[in-house]
């Protein structure tokens, strides 16, 4: 499952609840593997984030709520996503 609408409003409210930092620092690969063994957990946390529309406080209050491990998969995911999309520009 992707993530709809603005990946930057899904990345402000990831930068709101301080997730960005950890995930950068963070074994990408190790972590890439982990989100594949648990597809489910990134489909729930996705569909959670996608019923917010582009509501700023109301991807944060769910995010506060999320588990370590499902913010850090969103997180990932956004950078997924944003890298695809930047590749799709890119080849135009």
């Amino acid at each position: 499952m992707y993530l709809q609408g603005s990946l930057q409003t899904v990345f402000d409210a990831l930068f709101t609840v301080g997730a960005i930092d950890p995930v950068l620092k963070m074994d990408w690969e190790k972590m890439s593997g982990e989100m594949k063994s648990e597809p489910q957990r990134l489909q729930l946390a996705c569909a959670s984030l996608n019923s917010c529309g582009q509501d700023l406080s109301r991807m944060v209050e769910i995010l506060k709520h999320m588990d370590t491990k499902s913010v850090q998969f969103v997180a990932l995911e956004v950078a997924r996503e944003l890298c695809e999309f930047q590749d799709r520009q890119s080849l135009h």
